[in-house]
């Protein structure tokens, strides 16, 4: 029940309704037909409004927020704005993330004149639902409001759909309506959950039984069980950490995680393996899931071409518990919720195997029946160890690595820095060096489905804002060619205050995964044929106009602002940073900093090495 109220108006209604889920930072681009919300916003005092360079930056910040979060917002001005918020938004549908995408549109007397006389206004489309069209292709909910006594309901409507199903809405409102008085609101937003029903456990039983039956199918050579969990996007999603924790300790079943579940838990778990993605993963992580491993139980992973590397499906011994259903081999079992399956498949497993039943020493299994494979390093937990050790410390002015800069890195942060880090990756290049990053819970973001270029940089301001996060400094990882896209957002890096981290890792202004995909042989010599380090057979269309990165600093900073800028090029020159970044005093760390990881044009990671082999072949 609602009961009518001069005080509140529409504007008033969304603020509240903003505040009560728990978001502190609306991200947007002004325009006027947005001001007088952002007025309301600022007066009632509870969410703060960070403007953007651009309506992408304010998306991906949105989107990085409500991954951390739980849920997230931006607000645009109708179409020239809404039009660039839907790559963003696009991106969030895709990869089930919870954002609201509010679009301020032209009042309603200006729609009224258009229907009397055809006169257009400023942003005005002669099809009056362009933008809800649009919008409704990548929301669960989308809503004009036009009337303020239904703007309530609207609201609610879609608040209640971005909160249920975990993926964008859109509201469009118009300007002559945010001072229009309307309802309070007397009953809070709630998620509503599918309902469980005794149908529902029917499936869920057997759904579980099947999974038994497949693990008692596929035994290993000695006859025991060696099921694998690949667990994948939605245990982050729909915050299953600790449930899935609660079941490899339980059981002592290994598992990997997706790229896109990287550090859905921490990474130091006895059970954890190294993320899986097809032939691009960890040598020692392919082994141990393709072919130690006899059956793979995905649990939240998402069968897509970047989680797969390389494959185009999963075979008959996989489980594939996502989107709503459980597949087991050929079987498939539909509504049945990830987060029930869990603690069912946890009790089944334990009354099956015991508790910790499912644990193995599988490298000494390996020796005693295969023999130790001899190009594969003792473990991934020992192979990270020898990373972090005091020996990865680099004594010399080697020439900078894609390997060697994350090597290098992942010692940092395991050895050396006393602060907590977000590690933001970008798509290409920079997301394949940095899947072997071993990280604490929450420690991981990166859009491993839309893969829109350039979304690191915006997606460390919402990051860095985030409730649950904001007490870490964001580290981003970005190529060169999608630093150019969004750069400017690191004018709000600066503006903010953020003390992020920005490596732009500057392949000798190249599109190098693009390259990579098309031709992979361009990489089968990694020396020019003419030694000067500027290969002759690149595609024409993969090379960038070459900037200064690190110099860019220089132009956002202001006088209470500070930003810095430096280039590397050497290791020992990535040593020099990295003390210094651990050292709080130093007035590097004042502000953003923005670090030019000069590389060869023919480098790339270890991981794409299969691109390069299959070409061979």
């Amino acid at each position: 029940m609602t009961a009518i109220f001069p005080e509140c108006t529409v504007a008033r209604y969304l603020a509240r309704r903003l505040a009560e889920l728990g978001i502190t930072h609306l991200f947007g681009v002004p325009g006027n037909h947005l001001g007088p919300f952002l007025t309301t916003l600022r007066a009632e005092g509870d969410v703060e409004w960070v403007g953007t360079p651009t309506e992408g930056g304010a998306g991906q910040a949105a989107d990085a927020y409500a991954r951390v979060h739980g849920i997230g917002a931006a607000a645009v001005t109708y179409s020239v704005g809404a039009f660039n918020l839907l790559n963003a938004c696009g991106g969030a549908y895709v990869e089930h993330v919870p954002l609201i995408a509010i679009n301020a549109c032209p009042p309603y007397e200006q729609w009224q004149n258009y229907r009397a006389i055809g006169m257009l206004t400023s942003h005005m489309s002669p099809r009056r639902e362009s933008n809800l069209d649009v919008y409704r292709q990548v929301t669960v909910e989308a809503q004009v409001i036009s009337n303020p006594g239904l703007a309530p309901g609207q609201i609610d409507a879609a608040l209640t759909a971005c909160l249920s199903e975990r993926r964008p809405v859109y509201l469009e409102v118009m300007e002559d309506l945010w001072d229009e008085p309307c309802a309070v609101a007397e009953q809070p937003l709630l998620r509503r959950e599918r309902p469980f029903s005794t149908r529902n456990q029917t499936m869920l039983d057997n759904a579980v039984d099947a999974v038994l039956t497949l693990i008692d199918e596929h035994p290993g050579p000695d006859g025991r069980p060696r099921p694998i969990i690949w667990a994948g996007e939605e245990i982050d999603r729909f915050r299953l950490g600790g449930p899935l924790t609660e079941l490899t300790e339980a059981t002592g079943v290994p598992f990997c995680t997706t790229v896109g579940a990287k550090a859905v838990v921490d990474e130091e778990l006895q059970q954890f393996h190294g993320v899986y993605n097809g032939a691009a993963s960890h040598p020692d992580v392919h082994w141990i899931f393709k072919e130690w491993a006899t059956c793979r139980i995905g649990l939240g992973a998402w069968s897509t071409s970047k989680n797969l590397g390389g494959d185009q499906y999963v075979g008959t011994d996989w489980v594939m518990a996502a989107r709503g259903g459980v597949s087991v081999g050929t079987r498939y079992f539909p509504d049945v919720q990830l987060e029930r399956l869990l603690p069912a498949l946890q009790d089944a497993l334990v009354k099956r195997f015991g508790s910790g039943g499912l644990t193995a020493d599988y490298y000494a299994e390996a020796h005693a029946h295969h023999g130790a494979p001899g190009d594969r390093p003792a473990s991934l937990r020992s192979h990270r160890a020898t990373l972090r050790s005091g020996g990865s410390r680099s004594r010399h002015a080697e020439r900078l690595t894609y390997d060697g800069v994350f090597d290098r890195i992942n010692h940092f942060l395991g050895q050396e820095t006393q602060g907590d880090w977000t590690v933001v990756s970008d798509a290409a290049f920079s997301l394949i060096g940095s899947m072997n990053l071993s990280l604490p819970a929450g420690g991981f973001l990166s859009q491993i489905s839309w893969l829109s270029i350039g979304w690191s940089v915006g997606a460390a301001t919402g990051a860095a804002l985030a409730p649950e996060r904001h007490h870490a400094r964001p580290m981003v990882f970005v190529g060169d060619g999608a630093f150019q896209e969004t750069c400017q957002e690191i004018s709000t890096h600066t503006r903010l205050g953020l003390r992020s981290v920005v490596f732009v890792m500057d392949n000798g202004h190249f599109y190098g995964i693009e390259q990579m995909l098309v031709h992979p042989s361009y990489y089968a010599d990694r020396d020019s044929p003419d030694g000067t380090g500027e290969p002759e057979e690149a595609d024409f269309y993969n090379v960038l106009h070459p900037w200064h990165y690190d110099r860019l600093a220089e132009v956002f900073s202001g006088k209470n602002t500070p930003a810095n800028g430096i280039s590397i090029a050497h290791t020992s020159e990535l040593d020099e940073l990295l003390a210094r970044l651990a050292d709080p005093t130093d007035p590097l760390n004042a502000g953003p900093l923005l670090v030019r990881v000069r590389l060869h044009r023919h480098d790339y990671p270890r991981a794409m090495a299969y691109k390069v082999q299959e070409k061979r072949g």
